[in-house]
């Protein structure tokens, strides 16, 4: 029976009671009919006077109009928290977690936050059609104290020019605090102070890094620049250094043994920092044990000491074109937990019995001892599968075939296989690029992503699907959210203009879909363009206690447990496993979500900066190569420029729409083109 208004629906009384629902839950937004559920009482009945209410409470500064149609409670003097987000015009945007819409700050009203910062923002009433405004109050923490960037100096006066696009103001420096940096160096500049009536902050020299263009230089001012340490604190290299290479016997008897088990590990031709092995044996009922061995980092690092401190600090590994920055010291990096060749190591592993068409029959999960019978590179490993000989080829075989069965039963259960290329650098002994190459991902590389896929969806499904009556268990999930809807619909409807069908339906169909697309344009014009938009479509995946599974693997349960030796959130997933295999319910990790968090943000911040590493030696490979016309692909498609990808060397640069003479280009943002307004010449994203 539908509800009907009564006169406790009359607006004088129905105000307290909406009011309430609202300040119940200050930080969320409702429409109309979010408040009608809360009432008890049926929206499509009530909508008028519902809607008559919240205005009332909109115009008298109760409650704040987010969006069209969703309100909150006015924040108490309209102050809200968030991370700034300054961009490279001085314009800027705090995000806060509890709005959907970003809040805009005029360049005046920054003040003196960085970007990163989080800041405390006085927040305005959205008007008719416009995105929420604010000013910068207060900065609470800043994100950084130290920039780099070029020295300026006069006999008077010294400043910092920051690299940073998004640093925005020089940072004076008095001179007796320039500590031995000369002009035109690039050095590391810590501000001491702001004072609040000055136009630039104040600050002294901590380092010099050497002259621009140095590669040292410009590799450790990349570093610096997305705030990552050049070295480890003294305290923790000696803590590391404590740490003994030999394993007592009485850790070993505690431990499955799996050292006379042929095992062997796999790892680009560079890597020091071997985190998984696998080994390989056949069982007396036919079928196959895989074992996938992860190096026991958690024994070494407890939790509350220095090197876990560290290693929370930093979260991940950082790889530069040239480098490895390691999430832990190189003792234990490259040495003690690396599973290096002939050597013994301790192992957290993750073992199955599977039959000849890799059909998972028994699982086992624990602490293990091994020995790497031997080291392949990516490319002596592919030697073997593709030449079908060679050391341990019968192993190497069986692993491809499983693996390759794996493969097949993912993408039929709608895992998205996008296979993008790696730049890579020819580099000479000064660190300058010779040449740019790409590579690609082969059977060998795929064999150990397959494998270690297995044995991260296994773990996380252990602690995520419970059977009935068993307790859920906290856990750290790796999640990759399915794409929103409107750019799934964008997407579909620019792939529609050159012929191609992409089903939105559901998410599964838009799997299968984008799955059909990749191998409907192998080879073709449009190539570039569908696969480029493809993954700009998807969501980014992240670390959370809350799971909603990963939709690029079409996994319910995934996390990382395979590479601890540079991902902090696999050293937690480990403590994590470890309690409940010990039949004890794992304990509660501090701050669960919020490390989830940290380690999603350190991910991000390292991608960058090895992205910028890669920018800074493609510009450095093109310096002597002035002049020389290049073909391309249309990579990218703004308001103000194309970006083009060179062909071969995969190089990335801008053609701003003012140096294209020929006519004036208009930008099409729903097409990802520019047109030109007389001849109607378009240049979209994609073309050659």
């Amino acid at each position: 029976m539908k509800s009907t208004p009564s006169r406790d629906m009359s607006p004088e009384k129905l105000e307290g009671k909406i009011l309430a629902i609202f300040k119940d839950h200050p930080n969320k937004n409702f429409n109309y009919k979010q408040v009608a559920k809360h009432l008890g009482i049926f929206a499509s009945d009530n909508r008028e006077i519902l809607m008559q209410v919240i205005n009332i409470l909109k115009d008298r500064g109760d409650i704040l109009e987010i969006e069209q149609g969703k309100f909150r409670v006015k924040p108490d003097q309209s102050f809200v928290e968030g991370i700034i987000d300054i961009t490279s015009s001085g314009a800027a945007y705090v995000v806060n977690d509890d709005f959907e819409d970003d809040i805009y700050i005029a360049p005046s009203n920054v003040k003196n936050a960085f970007h990163g910062d989080k800041v405390k923002v006085n927040i305005y009433a959205r008007r008719k059609g416009k995105r929420m405004e604010g000013t910068v109050v207060e900065v609470l923490i800043r994100a950084k104290s130290e920039f780099v960037g070029l020295v300026q100096m006069s006999n008077k006066v010294a400043f910092l020019v920051p690299d940073g696009s998004k640093m925005l103001k020089d940072i004076f420096i008095p001179l007796s605090m320039v500590n031995g940096a000369k002009d035109g160096d690039k050095a590391i500049c810590r501000i001491t102070e702001w004072p609040e009536n000055d136009r630039n902050p104040i600050g002294e020299i901590t380092r010099v890094l050497g002259k621009p263009g140095d590669n040292e230089t410009e590799m450790n001012a990349i570093l610096v620049e997305y705030g990552f340490p050049l070295e480890f604190p003294p305290e923790v290299e000696r803590d590391a250094d404590k740490i003994p290479f030999e394993i007592p016997e009485a850790e070993i008897k505690k431990r499955r043994d799996f050292r006379k088990i042929t095992t062997f590990t796999i790892d680009p031709v560079d890597a020091k920092d071997f985190d998984d092995a696998l080994s390989i044996q056949k069982l007396e009922n036919g079928n196959w044990e895989i074992g996938i061995h992860i190096a026991d980092v958690t024994h070494y690092v407890k939790p509350g000491s220095r090197l876990e401190e560290e290693a929370y600090s930093r979260a991940t590994s950082v790889y530069l074109v040239d480098r490895v920055i390691p999430m832990l010291p190189e003792k234990l990096s490259n040495g003690v937990c690396s599973l290096r060749p002939q050597e013994e190591k301790l192992c957290f592993s993750a073992v199955f019995e599977m039959d000849d068409e890799a059909i998972i029959v028994n699982e086992w999960f624990g602490k293990t001892v091994i020995f790497s019978d031997h080291r392949f590179a990516y490319e002596d490993a592919q030697e073997v599968i593709e030449n079908k000989k060679g050391k341990f080829a019968d192993e190497l075989l069986t692993l491809d075939r499983l693996a390759k069965k794996l493969r097949e039963a993912r993408f039929k259960n709608g895992s998205i296989a996008f296979d993008r290329l790696e730049v890579k650098f020819i580099l000479d002994e000064k660190g300058n690029p010779t040449g740019v190459y790409t590579k690609e991902m082969k059977d060998a590389n795929k064999l150990i992503e397959d494998f270690m896929l297995l044995a991260n969806k296994r773990v996380a499904t252990l602690f995520g699907k419970k059977k009935k009556g068993q307790k859920t268990y906290p856990f750290v999930y790796r999640i990759h959210d399915s794409p929103s809807p409107e750019r799934a619909t964008a997407f579909s409807e620019f792939a529609a203009t050159l012929g191609y069908q992409i089903k939105t339906d559901s998410d599964r169909q838009l799997a299968k879909s984008i799955n059909k697309l990749m191998v409907d344009v192998k080879g073709k014009g449009e190539q570039n363009v569908l696969e480029t938009l493809a993954i700009r479509t998807m969501a980014k995946a992240i670390y959370s206690p809350e799971n909603i599974g990963h939709y690029g693997l079409a996994f319910d349960y995934y996390s990382h447990f395979t590479s601890p030796i540079r991902r902090y959130p696999d050293m937690m997933v480990h403590r994590l496993l470890e309690g409940l295999l010990n039949d004890q319910a794992p304990a509660l990790i501090k701050d669960l979500d919020e490390k989830c968090k940290h380690s999603s943000k350190m991910e991000f911040t390292a991608s960058s900066a090895e992205r910028a590493s890669i920018k800074y030696k493609q510009v450095q490979f093109l310096l002597d190569k002035m002049g020389i016309e290049f073909s391309g692909i249309i990579s990218g498609v703004t308001e103000w420029g194309l970006y083009v990808e060179l062909d071969g060397n995969k190089c990335e640069g801008m053609i701003r729409l003012r140096d294209i003479s020929d006519d004036f280009y208009e930008f099409d943002e729903a097409n990802y083109c520019i047109t030109g307004h007389r001849t109607g010449r378009k240049y979209q994203l994609g073309d050659p």
